[in-house]
């Protein structure tokens, strides 16, 4: 029984397929492997790790994933969260069987549409709210992954350009939730007790012009243009600073805005779930350079204010009024007033980008930085799903670090005017040269 080695792949590699039949087991005996682990050989060469183990005396076995794409690290680390998880009698087989099982947002709306919307005089309506609104943006996700925050960014987008529209999406999205409660499919309705009022739809007509684009980006040039001119545009200083710092962290608009001082800790950054309500958990966001300066350049424009007003900081990072943060909304209109100023691209063909498309320009960043998407998520304050969130309780700080680090760089090599890959390529410019 061949004991894997932590220092090198030369073990794993070496290790034979099979002569005769599908597969051949080879298991460690390692100190740090449960009993069971180990890596099964295909006879086309495929090496993949698994854990064997016995559950009401069947004996069954879970794939954990192929070798080189899994460490042995990795591997054996989740091989014993599923034994854990064994001692507690999940049996992760039968987890991913009932997960499979779980219906969608889509299979939900279209019994529900069928049993209660059929024969309306407003089944159109309704199977418009549904189909076109909810199901694009959360279709394919299980009802036990959805959570109030997911039809609250669908209702805003809405309400940006239609807020009666709005209105009834929300409407027949709570009956949806309710049908769900009802089948036994959750165990309570996510967005039970939630109003209009409480999402800020407003009657307000808005500029066809600068409705919410789902999916927008901004490009090298549209982030340099924010960057470059966002203080000559006519912006709030804070206001700018805000929005700079959703860019920069990949944080939420709200949260962002409303960064408060008792936050902060050196270079970390909790945002508490009880005062953003947006995640279940708090989320701890790493402060690189950029970041802190951005800090910096706003309690310097708080201490003018402050002298101005001749009343006291309330600790507010981005205050809007004494004893007020800015709020989301108020970023959104000073984003569409300066549209051209921010240099926007050609209303013809594109849409404004919003606050929130500074957060997913970001995230998209990652990407471009090489961050594996698991880390990339958990960077912009996205929590873990399912088992996994259950049973994989490391925080990730040193990867979430690297992964802001890295998007730092490529940001301040774009707001530079010079070519992401070519300078990551050459290694030449440091961040203090690009600033």
């Amino acid at each position: 029984m061949p004991k894997f080695s932590d220092g090198t792949a030369g073990t794993i590699a070496k290790l034979q397929p099979p002569i005769t039949g599908a597969k051949k087991l080879y298991f460690d005996d390692h100190r740090l492997a449960p009993t069971g682990f180990g890596i099964k050989v295909t006879a086309k060469g495929l090496k993949v790790f698994v854990q064997r183990y016995s559950i009401d005396g069947k004996r069954r076995m879970k794939t954990i994933g192929e070798w080189p794409a899994w460490s042995l690290e990795a591997a054996r680390l989740q091989a014993q969260t599923i034994v854990q998880g064994l001692a507690d009698n999940v049996d992760p087989l039968e987890t991913k069987r009932q997960r499979r099982a779980e219906p969608t947002v889509s299979n939900l709306a279209q019994e529900w549409l069928d049993k209660h919307a059929a024969g309306l005089t407003s089944e159109r309506a309704i199977r418009g709210f549904i189909l076109n609104d909810i199901i694009p943006e959360i279709g394919d996700m299980k009802l036990s992954d959805i959570r109030r925050r997911h039809f609250i960014e669908i209702i805003e987008a809405k309400a940006e350009t239609a807020p009666r529209s709005a209105a009834n999406v929300l409407f027949y999205s709570r009956k949806l939730l309710d049908y769900a409660v009802n089948r036994d499919f959750i165990v309570a309705n996510p967005l039970a007790g939630l109003k209009p009022k409480d999402i800020q739809i407003s009657g307000k007509k808005r500029d066809p012009l600068v409705q919410i684009a789902r999916g927008r980006i901004l490009d090298s040039e549209e982030i340099v243009s924010f960057w470059q001119n966002a203080e000559d545009s006519g912006l709030h200083k804070l206001t700018e600073l805000a929005l700079k710092m959703i860019l920069v962290t990949g944080q939420r608009p709200g949260e962002c805005a409303g960064m408060h001082a008792n936050e902060i800790n050196g270079r970390r950054w909790t945002i508490p779930a009880a005062r953003r309500m947006k995640t279940e958990t708090e989320t701890v966001v790493y402060l690189t350079d950029t970041a802190l300066k951005i800090i910096s350049d706003a309690k310097a424009e708080i201490d003018r204010l402050s002298r101005r007003r001749n009343k006291p900081w309330s600790g507010f990072i981005f205050e809007a009024v004494p004893g007020k943060a800015i709020g989301p909304a108020a970023l959104a209109r000073a984003v569409s007033r300066a549209t051209e100023s921010l240099g926007n691209k050609d209303k013809a063909t594109w849409k404004h980008w919003t606050p929130h498309d500074l957060r997913r320009t970001m995230r998209t960043g990652l990407s471009a930085c090489k961050i594996t998407p698991h880390i990339a998520e958990l960077t912009i304050g996205h929590e873990k799903r399912g088992i996994i969130k259950t049973y994989d309780q490391h925080e990730f700080e040193d990867e979430i670090r690297h992964a802001l680090e890295a998007w730092e760089r490529r940001l301040m090599q774009i707001v530079g005017g010079h070519s992401a890959e070519q300078s990551e390529a050459k290694n030449v410019l440091t961040l203090e040269v690009a600033r």
